[in-house]
């Protein structure tokens, strides 16, 4: 069974929320962020991504940068424009985009369960960017940024989230300056923690949906207390870290688009000669966005394409083989345009569905040659292929809406 927590969450002052809360640290680049700040001063990105409080010449991994992490933290908590609830409390985050809502649980999720596979994983992590935000956690002594968890359809977790939010205050309500809306309430009653809790304990597993390097930090983290303290008994705040689980019927897969910045020494007429070996090539008079698996938009400059996976190319009968990413990788980008690992070659990039299709003939005209649009991969393949221990190709995923760092965060008093 999986184990799910109420903590003491640190979070905004009521009228600060709105202007303290962000986007994950790894939506901007540090330009972006820093253009962000400068508008907002009070933006947890000072946090998040604290290289930007600093010259621009300083090495983004320099232990100054997660010192000052530490510092502005410390600086929202002093100022009390961060303040820390007094006793433990689940909470509920609901987030609203295009009409669209998603209800969240907010709790601690156990490193054990994350050791012993019933956190469930569907990537691998880059070991820089783990190191990173290792470091992070170790410097500010918290979780900054929510891990985004994913349960199988449970009616009675749903309903008894359900008749919280419609019988309790509110503590925060607003709309992000990207049109999200953004609800959280307190659960401190006593009887309901029991409910939730016990609800929580009857599920045998979670699925990580985003959030692999912050959760891999957490419990490298977490692994390191537990050495210095060898008597620790599991209480330990450090022996958790910050989550919001949804269930599988209301989370948003987007797809992960690509574009390429060559044809690999290919004229126009012979790239589009091997693609129609092994796809079903119709010129089209507007931007494509494939309605349904094994279709594909592809984008040359002035010109869109439908591309139709031929029968042979999706009757494997691997279920990594079947999805839409790994057709479009073995089929196209790999023999054809030569690129062998996309987690390392330079000559691609991605883009997220919601940035949209304007995007992509954008990036074509500007700086790329190629751009192909997906069909977004299923909630289902990725929870199946997660069961499997299997990991899911590179980019497969783009969730939306992002959940906002800034709103709770877990300390893990790691400095007692």
């Amino acid at each position: 069974m999986a184990e799910f927590r109420p903590f003491k969450a640190l979070r905004p002052r009521s009228d600060l929320a709105s202007k303290i809360s962000a986007l994950p640290y790894d939506v901007y680049s540090s330009w972006e962020a820093r253009k962000i700040v400068k508008l907002n001063p009070l933006s947890f990105l000072r946090v998040d991504r604290p290289e930007i409080c600093l010259d621009k010449e300083v090495d983004i991994y320099s232990e100054k940068v997660y010192e000052k992490a530490r510092a502005n933290l410390l600086e929202l908590i002093e100022r009390e424009e961060l303040v820390e609830d007094r006793t433990k409390s689940y909470y509920i985050y609901r987030l609203v985009m295009d009409g669209r809502s998603q209800t969240g649980l907010v709790g601690l999720a156990s490193i054990d369960d994350y050791l012993e596979g019933r956190l469930k994983r569907h990537e691998y992590t880059r070991r820089d960017k783990e190191e990173d935000r290792t470091r992070h956690v170790r410097a500010t002594g918290a979780n900054t940024g929510p891990i985004f968890l994913i349960n199988r359809k449970n009616d009675l977790l749903s309903d008894t989230l359900s008749s919280i939010t419609s019988s309790s205050p509110v503590l925060y309500d607003f709309t992000s300056e990207d049109g999200v809306g953004h609800s959280l309430w307190k659960v401190d009653d006593s009887q309901a923690i029991a409910t939730i809790t016990s609800i929580m304990a009857s599920l045998d597993k979670l699925y990580i949906a985003d959030g692999h390097h912050r959760a891999a930090a957490a419990v490298n983290v977490g692994l390191e207390m537990r050495r210095l303290k060898p008597d620790y008994t599991g209480e330990e705040a450090f022996n958790y870290f910050l989550s919001v689980v949804f269930s599988e019927e209301e989370v948003h897969i987007m797809a992960y688009n690509r574009l390429v910045a060559d044809l690999k020494g290919l004229s126009k007429k012979e790239f589009l000669e091997r693609t129609s070996e092994k796809f079903i090539i119709n010129k089209v008079k507007y931007p494509y966005k494939p309605l349904e698996k094994y279709y594909f938009g592809m984008y040359l400059p002035g010109q869109w394409y439908e591309l139709i996976a031929r029968e042979e190319t999706t009757l494997s009968t691997d279920l990594l083989d079947r999805l839409d990413v790994s057709i479009l990788q073995d089929q196209i980008l790999k023999p054809i345009l030569g690129i062998e690992d996309p987690r390392s070659s330079s000559r691609i990039d991605f883009v997220g569905g919601v940035r949209g299709l304007q995007e992509l003939e954008r990036r074509v005209r500007e700086d790329m040659e190629l751009a192909f649009s997906l069909y977004p991969t299923g909630i289902w393949e990725l929870m199946e292929v997660s069961d499997r221990g299997l990991v899911l190709p590179p980019k497969s995923t783009w969730f939306e809406p992002k959940l906002r760092s800034g709103l709770f965060i877990h300390r893990l008093n790691i400095g007692e």
